[in-house]
């Protein structure tokens, strides 16, 4: 089923959307909210199902057309999101267009930072930023929400905990990057406000491109209306979703609506572009000597989406313009 959250007050108001992303309906009286619902999944889910299936087949009273314009991310605002690092080549590239060898421990010790989830950006959002000269960068990525995870989950058993799925534009300051790594305690001004797309998507939706915790699916994205890069999001992933929700809740239980990305796209085949600028200026500067591809500027925006098999839009589209903050 398809599952996404309409504007209003905090936390949104959750509707089940038509697997065409054409129709929705109210899902109030199962559960206000997307948080309520992962709160009680199992008892909510069946129910939610029922309702899908009736959407589905033109039964579902109250039905109206779906806008995605209308819609928040699917979670507004989360208790928990950690972002990782599973494509491990993308991280190799970063540290070679410096000069620096990468840590062995990289290949099978995940990496991962926990961001800032209390003011998701809504997929049609705007991405407010203060300076231009703060390197402004999108990175498109794929994302799982789980429900309670127990503290030690192994990777073989964390599939059952993954409920949800979705992708996301995590931005990134790469110009106070490196201030903030220097002093050794991680990223905080330089990871603003992420954005998902309109609807999350249990993992049976995907069939068999999802599996094993990972997706099969390119990841398409968009800048100022010309393609930037399709990677593949099942090649070169070092760290599956399982794997990752295994890492996060090693030392610690995860609450029902916890979100994990899977950090930036990225293959050793080059040909299928980047998911984010700051790659692209990586490739640049090992074959020229110096990055060519400005960051974003005021104005410029951004497109990311995935399609299923037959083209059609799995998760709708997130759509953003970079403007000065207010």
């Amino acid at each position: 089923m398809k599952l996404a959250s309409l504007k209003s007050g905090r936390d949104g108001q959750l509707v089940v959307v038509s697997r065409d992303l054409t129709r929705a309906v109210a899902a109030a009286d199962i559960a206000p909210t997307m948080q309520a619902a992962l709160d009680d999944w199992d008892a909510v889910a069946p129910r939610l199902a029922g309702l899908f299936d009736a959407l589905e087949c033109g039964e579902a009273e109250g039905a109206f057309d779906f806008d995605q314009a209308a819609c928040d991310s699917p979670l507004p605002r989360a208790y928990h999101w950690v972002d990782g690092s599973a494509y491990v080549n993308h991280v190799e590239l970063v540290r070679k267009a410096r000069g620096a060898e990468m840590p062995e421990s990289f290949w099978h010790d995940p990496l991962v930072y926990q961001g800032g989830s209390d003011t998701f950006l809504g997929p049609r959002d705007d991405i407010p930023v203060p300076s231009e000269d703060f390197g402004i960068d999108m990175e498109a990525e794929t994302a799982v929400i789980t429900g309670d995870v127990p503290m030690g989950t192994a990777a073989e058993d964390a599939g059952r905990h993954v409920k949800l799925l979705m992708i996301v534009n995590d931005v990134s300051l790469r110009g106070l990057i490196p201030g903030e790594l220097a002093k050794g305690f991680g990223f905080y001004q330089s990871k603003p406000s992420s954005a998902f797309a309109p609807v999350a998507v249990t993992p049976d939706e995907l069939g068999d491109h999802y599996a094993d915790g990972t997706f099969s699916l390119a990841l398409e994205t968009q800048l100022n209306g010309e393609l930037f890069g399709a990677p593949e999001c099942g090649v070169d992933m070092t760290f599956n979703f399982n794997q990752l929700v295994a890492h996060v809740s090693k030392t610690r239980a995860l609450g029902a609506g916890t979100i994990i990305g899977s950090g930036t796209i990225s293959n050793y085949d080059r040909s299928k572009g980047s998911s984010c600028i700051a790659e692209k200026r990586m490739l640049e500067t090992i074959e020229h000597g110096e990055p060519k591809t400005p960051f974003m500027k005021y104005g410029d925006t951004v497109r990311i989406e995935m399609r299923d098999g037959d083209g059609k839009s799995i998760f709708g589209v997130i759509e953003q313009t970079v403007v000065p903050a207010s």
